[in-house]
């Protein structure tokens, strides 16, 4: 045994003088060409091609058409003049778009607070409920979700129907004679009411999904240690639950005010913005003014209009994102 000692001592193994390389860590070796090439550039892109053609291309054509005196003769022949901001002065001096620009913050203010509180409500209903009914919301809400736009917005216009409609004739059977055949489109503040009823129908899957997502990450120990201490419910919430979700709550009040201020399919399926311009909102004014009246170039200053206003959501958005980014760190 003291001789393989010796021997062992003096003929170490080939390996017992060389560094072990760790799994994963070294440097890497360089390929023959000296890099990864253009291979990884090509992949990404049709993506950055698609991108620029759907998103980027649009985006800068209304810009131009907008700076342009561009009507259906132009849109034939291509012979627009360049008229600056003439567009933009005729749009800030017509009465009428001041006034869409108020009915769509009302419209943007109204289901944006329903759909936050509606939201927030169901998202904590979920977190209560047994596993079987927390299944049936969630999968109830994920059917709701997964409507189309076109299907829902159908749909409410047969149950507003002023003949066939089973509002009326529910409303009727309560005792309520006066919505007998009662015309719910014609009058401006019962189809505004009604667009709102369908925008925040469509609106709250996503957003109490989400919040429920949130909630779920809120340590059980808190709760807990609140309750020991005698907190309400009320006083929890706000204490604890709010603060631990805020980022993604204004994450999804920001995607909520962009998706109200630009909705249109809604609008223009069930009431083309009437009666009158009672349900018209800056995404609907500015396609009746390219449509109707044939000024493409107003309505792509109105459209440009609202980038700017929904650019300024965003801008709002990512300071306070950044702001406690700053604080957490």
């Amino acid at each position: 045994m003291t001789a393989v000692r010796e021997q062992t001592a003096h003929h170490p193994p080939p390996s017992a003088g060389r560094p072990r390389r760790s799994p994963g860590r070294g440097p890497r070796r360089p390929s023959k060409d000296g890099g990864p090439g253009a291979w990884p550039y090509l992949l990404i892109a049709p993506a950055v091609l698609g991108t620029l053609y759907l998103l980027v291309y649009p985006l800068v054509r209304a810009v131009v058409i907008s700076l342009q005196d561009f009507g259906l003769r132009q849109l034939i022949l291509g012979d627009a003049r360049f008229v600056g901001l003439d567009n933009y002065g005729t749009l800030l001096g017509d009465s009428r778009f001041w006034e869409v620009v108020r009915r769509t913050f009302l419209f943007m203010a109204v289901n944006v607070a329903l759909i936050m509180v509606l939201s927030t409500l169901v998202a904590l209903m979920i977190e209560r409920l047994g596993r079987f009914g927390r299944f049936a919301v969630l999968s109830s809400l994920v059917l709701t979700w997964a409507m189309p736009v076109i299907a829902a917005t159908t749909v409410f216009q047969w149950l507003f129907h002023s003949e066939f409609g089973i509002v009326n004739a529910v409303l009727k059977d309560l005792g309520f004679a006066s919505f007998d055949r009662y015309a719910w489109f014609a009058h401006g503040p019962a189809a505004f009411a009604i667009l709102v009823a369908l925008v925040v129908w469509q609106s709250v899957p996503f957003a109490a999904i989400t919040l429920y997502s949130a909630l779920t990450t809120v340590p059980v120990e808190l709760y807990e240690s609140a309750r020991l201490d005698g907190a309400s419910g009320a006083r929890i919430f706000r204490s604890i639950t709010f603060p631990v979700v805020r980022p993604i709550f204004l994450l999804v009040f920001s995607l909520e005010v962009i998706w109200t201020f630009k909705a249109f399919v809604q609008i223009w399926v069930m009431t083309n913005g009437g009666p009158g311009d009672a349900t018209t909102i800056l995404p609907v004014y500015a396609v009746q003014t390219a449509l109707s009246s044939q000024r493409y170039d107003l309505g792509s200053a109105a459209s440009m209009v609202t980038v700017v206003l929904m650019s300024g959501v965003l801008v709002l958005y990512f300071r306070q994102m950044f702001r406690q980014e700053d604080e957490l760190a």
